[in-house]
């Protein structure tokens, strides 16, 4: 208990906090990234984002199996999920944590971290983390949503309280995709996500 709430603590210090920001990675409204790349999913199969991207758009997280604030946001995460699919939105979670394939964040344990949790959308291996690269992510779970036309419209966090969910007061990401589906402008585009850093190969 009190490792991991150590590991939290570090995490905290170390990594962004929750706080809106222009700073542009991944300018809105560009186009998904490597979307053509073909990815490995638990399944086995080989999967592009624009293969999983539906008739109303795609969402992709980035996420660890193992992540103290993955833990805090997991029912958040499966909600959401579950919203985008529902609405044709397609779902990827993408794990690019290549420096821990040996230590909780192998195929394996991805197969097993999904199956655990009902999981029915793509859980696809970042190789080398050039997906989480391309698209300028850096942290655990952060997430980016793209319209129909597989142009970016929202990036950043589920919400503005990652650490504690009775906290929330706006549902940032579940907004987005409400407005996208409407045909509005999403009002909050951006924002910081609080997490774990994604752990590349030095």
């Amino acid at each position: 208990m009190i490792k991991s709430a150590l590991y939290l603590s570090v995490c905290t210090l170390l990594f962004s906090s929750f706080l809106p920001t222009n700073e542009a990675s991944l300018e809105l409204g560009a186009a998904i990234p490597k979307a053509d790349t073909r990815l490995t999913d638990i399944s086995g199969k080989e999967i592009s984002l624009n293969a999983a991207k539906s008739s109303a758009g795609l969402l992709v997280i980035f996420v660890a199996n193992q992540c103290p604030y993955m833990l805090r946001n997991e029912q958040r995460l499966q909600n959401i999920c579950e919203t985008a699919h529902n609405n044709r939105v397609g779902v990827v979670m993408i794990n690019s944590n290549e420096a821990s394939r040996n230590a909780g964040e192998s195929l394996a344990a991805m197969k097993e971290y999904a199956a655990k949790r009902n999981i029915s959308w793509y859980y696809l291996v970042d190789r080398n983390a050039e997906i989480a690269d391309a698209f300028d992510a850096n942290h655990t779970p952060e997430c980016f949503l793209f319209d129909k036309n597989g142009k970016l419209v929202y990036k950043g966090a589920i919400d503005d309280s990652p650490g504690n969910a009775e906290a929330v007061k706006s549902k940032l990401l579940h907004n987005a995709i409400n407005e996208m589906l409407a045909g509005k402008t999403v009002v909050v585009a951006t924002s910081s996500a609080l997490g774990c850093n994604i752990k590349r190969k030095m």
